[in-house]
């Protein structure tokens, strides 16, 4: 039996409900057929946004919403998404696919869609090929409540009020996509570009300084040396990619044990990189001022056969559910430095949570995590100890079991646990500590077979369920946990 105590008394934080966000690109169908179809479409909307996507993403309580990139942001002139729809300039995405965009889907859609979805907007500004003016006027824009050449122009494009901004990247992947630059050079441009996201009309930004790619700590170094002081957070990238290589990543449905493990030990590779990173981050920002803001993470697979490679169309199975909740845990866990997250991507890209096709919509298993997880938001971490058995596989060792636990503010004490394991359940002894238990309830996600998968034609083939196998004995909670599952209890 595996022994795992949870200190209900003893609390290390509180778990910030956008660690639970999300990110929206310009990128294949994310937003031109994900959230966005028009208000003259066949499909049920409110002025051109999805019904069915919305009512969704409310029911998982989205926080955030990172948007228009991505590398796209580096390329992204705001200008051109304003004004009558019918006379915006078309544009070419030239970093995902080649397409043309007509960019209908614009500012003004954007913080409708948040207004819809009741999230805080995340605007990424163009540092890349954009101007200091450009970011400046874009903030004016979106914030100003007096009368300027810019607050006018809302106004004439039908928006009297200023809308509320929290949030503002300054660039995106700045060491890539967003010009290849050096971290030295960036930390400089990063404040100048910064000067000018200026707070107006009684709206405070907070700033996300690009920050590094998986174990870049040199990039980590020279930001928070040179620019701590002017950023909210720093931004960190990593996805895991089941083969380790960029050019044949494998496939999201078709994939054997060794690469179950060898996906669990990259995902698992998260916590390091927090680790490291915010040891870094200590060293100039010791009472963690500083977020750590985790705005691109997920699984990245080779593309579904026949579909466009630069729309990054993926499927979505238990694999990626297992990824989720074990990521979420460490997010949980690292919660006094990790302030924000946005898994890539929300819709029909990357690790999505949703996937549409035309009027049709389903989600995958990495939606019914966010589901399952959404009662950690804005909850106390708590100190939480666990005995994991070891797996090994090959050349991949990792811990069996994976933990988080938090308290809500009605008392009720969540514990969520990942089995990494594809054959055996283990059974698990809980002392939680601190308070007198005296019921269980529990959800749980898992499949018979690893690659379980929703698909349009069966849309409910993998989906939550009721747990009973937490139960309170004269020992204690008592828990079965089987084998390839996310469970979440709840403890009162």
């Amino acid at each position: 039996m595996i022994k795992m105590i949870v200190n209900s008394d003893i609390r290390k934080g509180t778990i910030d409900k956008n660690i639970y966000g999300h990110f929206a690109e310009h990128l294949g169908r994310c937003i031109y057929e994900g959230f966005w179809v028009g208000e003259d479409s066949s499909i049920p909307n409110t002025r051109g946004i999805r019904n069915d996507v919305v009512d969704a993403l409310r029911k998982v309580q989205i926080p955030v919403l990172r948007w228009p990139g991505g590398c796209f942001a580096d390329e992204y002139h705001w200008k051109d998404g304003i004004g009558p729809r019918d006379q915006r300039p078309s544009m070419i995405n030239t970093h995902w696919g080649g397409v043309t965009e007509n960019n209908h889907f614009g500012t003004h859609e954007f913080m409708d869609l948040c207004s819809q979805l009741g999230c805080e907007p995340y605007i990424c500004g163009n540092v890349g090929s954009g101007t200091v003016r450009e970011m400046q006027e874009w903030v004016e824009y979106i914030t100003f409540d007096g009368k300027s050449p810019m607050a006018d122009l809302r106004r004439m494009n039908g928006r009297l009020e200023p809308w509320k901004l929290t949030y503002f990247g300054v660039g995106n992947e700045n060491w890539g996509c967003g010009g290849h630059m050096r971290a030295e050079y960036y930390a400089d441009e990063y404040r100048r570009y910064a000067t000018y996201v200026r707070n107006f009309s009684g709206n405070t930004i907070r700033k996300i300084a690009c920050g590094p790619s998986d174990a870049n700590y040199h990039w980590t170094e020279v930001l928070m040396r040179e620019a701590r002081n002017m950023m909210w957070g720093l931004s960190l990238h990593y996805y895991v990619v089941p083969t380790g290589h960029w050019g044949h990543k494998g496939s999201a449905t078709e994939f054997d044990d060794d690469m179950w493990y060898a996906t669990m030990k990259r995902a698992l590779f998260m916590d390091e990189l927090i680790t490291k990173h915010s040891a870094i981050m200590d060293k100039y920002d010791p009472g963690k001022r500083v977020a750590l803001v985790v705005d691109e993470w997920g699984c990245w697979h080779d593309v579904e056969p026949g579909t466009n490679p630069g729309f990054l169309y993926q499927q979505n199975s238990l694999r990626d559910a297992l990824v989720a909740g074990v990521t979420l845990n460490i997010f949980n866990n690292h919660c006094d430095r990790v302030k924000m997250a946005n898994i890539a991507q929300t819709i029909n890209v990357l690790q999505a949570m949703i996937l549409t096709d035309k009027e049709k919509m389903i989600l995958t298993p990495t939606y019914h995590v966010f589901d399952l997880y959404k009662v950690h938001q804005d909850a106390e971490l708590l100190d939480t100890y666990l005995e994991s058995p070891t797996i090994q596989q090959g050349d991949n060792s990792i811990p069996q079991l994976s933990v988080s636990s938090s308290v809500d503010r009605d008392g009720v004490v969540h514990v969520s646990l990942c089995n990494m394991s594809l054959e055996s359940g283990v059974e698990i002894k809980c002392d939680i500590r601190g308070m007198d238990v005296s019921s269980v309830t529990g959800r749980i996600l898992t499949a018979s077979e690893m690659n379980a998968h929703n698909t349009f034609e069966k849309p409910d083939a993998i989906e939550p369920a009721e747990f009973d196998g937490a139960v309170l004995s004269k020992d204690g909670l008592v828990v079965q946990l089987p084998a390839k599952s996310v469970v979440v209890l709840a403890t009162r």
